[in-house]
């Protein structure tokens, strides 16, 4: 059943809670909200205490409050005082993209908070930089998708912006999405748009920070990743050497969507072994 918290900042989060033993936090992606976590439910709630949320503007939260220079360092606190108030001292993030991100700043941030951390694909478009294959990917991918995308966001026309940002995120190899994916991505565009019209986006976390990161964390991407995906992930990689690194067989950005069975089974292994 849907609940709703409000945090101390004033921002109100929507989300559920099932299962028992040690809290996991499942945290979506740009687009997602707190049912972008339906294949891995059942499987995860069978051995952990499971939240799934909705992001601050992500559906159905109703905050409007102007973020100028909205990022993962916001989302991250806001994850922090959630789990304040929900009572949960330290937890298990699973966190897809954005999310990823966002983890990986709490992570930084309050490392005392995280037990062990699974990102999959966090758009640290930083990490881009580190390489000259990165620095091309991301260079095109700001061309096709960014520039365009934030031009239809401030000409007003979001629903265009959320395509081009759908399919540039996903990159050419993904399977179509469903009518109730796009229907889902939709309901959900206020939040790309608080992101991509934001000052920075995609702050820094320097390798130096991750590398020091005392939980067991794992990193997973798609084996058949856009470009920019795939550079970043790899700097990332390459940044994290504590890291359990995997890279998943016919999947693309989405991993736990599009490979649900193959990520549910390889990250409660990797749980099991570590938290």
């Amino acid at each position: 059943m849907m609940e709703r918290v409000r945090l101390s900042n004033g921002v109100e989060l929507h989300y559920e809670r099932a299962g028992r033993g040690t809290p996991l936090v499942f945290i979506h992606g740009a687009m997602g909200d707190w049912r972008s976590w339906e294949a891995q439910w059942p499987a995860f709630t069978a051995g952990y205490d499971c939240i799934t949320y909705s992001r601050r503007y992500s559906f159905p939260n109703r905050n409007d409050m102007p973020s100028p220079d909205h990022s993962a360092l916001h989302e991250a606190e806001d994850l922090r005082l959630m789990l304040d108030a929900l009572d949960v001292e330290r937890a298990i993030l699973v966190g897809s993209s954005y999310g990823g991100f966002t983890a990986l700043a709490l992570a930084v941030s309050q490392p005392q908070r995280v037990r062990a951390l699974v990102a999959v694909e966090p758009p640290m478009m930083r990490y881009a930089e580190l390489s000259e294959a990165g620095r091309t990917a991301r260079a095109a991918f700001r061309r096709e998708t960014i520039e365009p995308a934030n031009a239809a966001f401030r000409g007003g026309d979001d629903e265009l912006a959320g395509r081009i940002m759908t399919g540039g995120i996903n990159g050419a190899q993904a399977p179509a999405s469903s009518p109730q994916q796009m229907q889902r991505r939709l309901q959900n565009l206020r939040a790309m748009r608080m992101l991509a019209l934001s000052t920075d986006e995609f702050p820094l976390l320097a390798p130096a920070q991750l590398a020091a990161l005392p939980m067991p964390v794992m990193l997973l991407s798609g084996e058949s990743t856009a470009p920019i995906h795939r550079e970043i992930f790899a700097n990332l990689a390459e940044a994290m050497p504590q890291a359990t690194v995997l890279r998943v067989p016919g999947a693309g950005h989405g991993v736990s969507r599009e490979q649900p069975g193959f990520f549910n089974e390889r990250v409660l292994d990797f749980l099991k072994r570590v938290a």
